[in-house]
């Protein structure tokens, strides 16, 4: 089975780094892409057209949540939010699921949840995650 390609979003330099490291060790997940702000994000989905983008939620100038909304007018493909604000039943988990995110997943968890992280990628890449019928949101 070939690798799931995804494009990472993040401002923050640690946060990218780390979700990059985490992936890197799993052979069955290639990352084809890094983006620290939503326009690199939308210029690195339209090159790569990955299986999987994680978009940071808060991001100076165009939010996560704008760049979901072109995401989905232009290409539709799973995107996990991720943000230190996701909590079970927080609006904005609601927000970003009505938008069309496929999860949502709580960036404070991503090292000590790394298993579930990877898992959640990999459930969302292939399909087996309906958001219209179970929102996932994993969160502290």
């Amino acid at each position: 089975m070939k690798p799931i390609r995804i494009v990472v979003v993040d401002d923050s330099l640690t946060i990218r780094a780390m979700i990059e490291t985490l992936l890197e060790r799993d052979r069955r997940v290639e990352v084809v892409g890094i983006a620290r702000d939503g326009d690199e994000a939308i210029e690195m989905i339209r090159l790569e057209k990955p299986d999987v983008v994680t978009l940071d939620i808060a991001m100076p100038g165009r939010d996560g949540l704008r760049v979901l909304d072109e995401i989905m007018d232009m290409d539709p493909c799973p995107v996990i939010m991720l943000s230190s604000l996701m909590r079970e039943g927080a609006p904005i988990v609601s927000e970003a699921m009505d938008r069309g995110a496929a999860a949502c997943f709580n960036k404070a968890m991503i090292v000590r949840e790394a298993t579930r992280f990877v898992t959640l990628i990999q459930s969302v890449a292939r399909g087996l995650i309906d958001a219209e019928a179970q929102p996932i949101a994993i969160a502290a």
